[in-house]
């Protein structure tokens, strides 16, 4: 595997366990707790982790405009970069 693919899946990881942080701040695990999960295990699990926790009560919302939607897409477009060069290295070294 590449270096560049490598770099992209990490990034793609971070981002991703960002997005899972921000959809934890508006539960009681909070952000830090649920992005330490979904580094140490991965995004998906920390998100079910996340998503298993209690949300917060109505009047306390913390409002993040548009930060979760943002990293989100660009996690997404970092982990389809990540698959295009684990698929482009694969079709390489088969030739």
């Amino acid at each position: 595997m590449s270096f560049l693919a490598l770099l992209f899946g990490l990034m793609s990881g971070c981002f991703l366990s960002v997005l899972v942080g921000l959809i934890g701040s508006k539960r009681r695990i909070g952000f830090g707790w649920a992005f330490l999960a979904s580094l140490l295990f991965t995004p998906l699990v920390g998100l079910l982790i996340t998503l298993v926790s209690d949300p917060l009560p109505a009047g306390a919302d913390r409002g993040l405009g548009c930060i979760g939607t943002s990293l989100g897409i660009l996690g997404l477009l970092f982990l389809v970069a990540f698959l295009f060069l684990v698929l482009a290295g694969g079709v390489l070294v088969a030739m």
